[in-house]
C-alpha cells in the first residue's frame, strides 16, 4: 500500500490466514464496509453489555433500598455534580444516572401504585434510610432550584408523587426525633429538680 493511499481503501487492511490444506500463508484485502461492519458489531456488543450492567445495578437498588427518589437534573456543572455526589455519599445515599427507558424497565410492576412521570434527564437517589434520601435531595433542590427537581419516588415499596416525596423530606430524621423525645422527657424532670433545689435552699436559709 502506498504511503499516500487514504485510510479505508480496499488495500489498507489485510487479514492473514492459513489456507486449509496448505502451508504458506495468504492474505486477502478487507473492504471498508467489512471493517465498518466489524466495528458496528463490537459497538453493539459493548452497548448490550452496558445495558445489562445498568439493569443489574437498578435491580440491586430496587431490592436494597427503603426509599428511592427520582431526580430531574439539567445544566449541572461538573463541580456541583461532584460535590453533590460526595455529600450524598457521606450521608450513605447513592446517586445513579440511567436512561428513563431502562429505569422503567427495571422498576415496572415492582412497587404498589403508579410510577410518576419521568420528565427530562433522570437520576435515581436511593438509601436504606427511609427518610434520608428525600431529605438530602430536597436540600439540593432548594439550593439549586434551576438544576434539580424531585419528580417522584418510592417510599417503603409504594410509588409516590413529587408532592408526597417533598412532604416525606420534611419529616425529621430518626436522630432528630430521638433528640426531641429526650428533650420532652427530660424537661419536666429538670423543672422538678430545679424546684426541689429551690425549696431545699429556702429551708436551709
Amino acid at each position: 500500500m502506498s504511503s499516500n493511499e487514504p485510510f479505508g481503501s480496499p488495500a489498507e487492511v489485510h487479514l492473514s490466514y492459513l489456507d486449509v490444506g496448505s502451508t504458506p500463508s495468504r492474505t486477502r484485502s478487507v473492504r471498508p464496509w467489512s471493517v465498518k461492519l466489524i466495528r458496528n458489531k463490537l459497538t453493539m456488543a459493548i452497548t448490550k453489555q452496558k445495558k445489562v450492567d445498568i439493569l443489574n445495578k437498578l435491580e440491586g437498588i430496587k431490592k436494597e433500598s427503603d426509599s428511592i427518589v427520582f431526580v430531574n437534573f439539567t445544566g449541572v456543572t461538573g463541580a456541583v455534580g461532584t460535590g453533590m455526589r460526595a455529600t450524598l455519599r457521606n450521608e450513605k445515599v447513592g446517586y445513579f444516572v440511567a436512561k428513563k427507558s431502562l429505569i422503567k424497565r427495571a422498576f415496572a410492576d415492582s412497587f404498589s401504585g403508579t410510577m410518576p412521570e419521568l420528565d427530562g434527564e433522570i437520576a435515581v437517589a436511593y438509601s436504606e434510610d427511609a427518610i434520608a434520601t428525600a431529605q438530602q435531595i430536597k436540600e439540593f433542590t432548594t439550593k439549586y432550584k434551576d438544576n434539580f427537581a424531585i419528580v417522584g419516588g418510592v417510599f417503603q415499596g409504594v410509588y409516590k408523587t413529587k408532592e408526597e416525596m417533598t412532604e416525606i423530606a420534611s419529616i425529621p430524621s430518626l436522630q432528630v426525633l430521638r433528640g426531641m423525645f429526650v428533650n420532652v422527657i427530660n424537661s419536666p424532670i429538670q423543672g422538678l429538680a430545679v424546684a426541689l433545689s429551690q425549696i431545699a435552699e429556702k429551708k436551709n436559709a
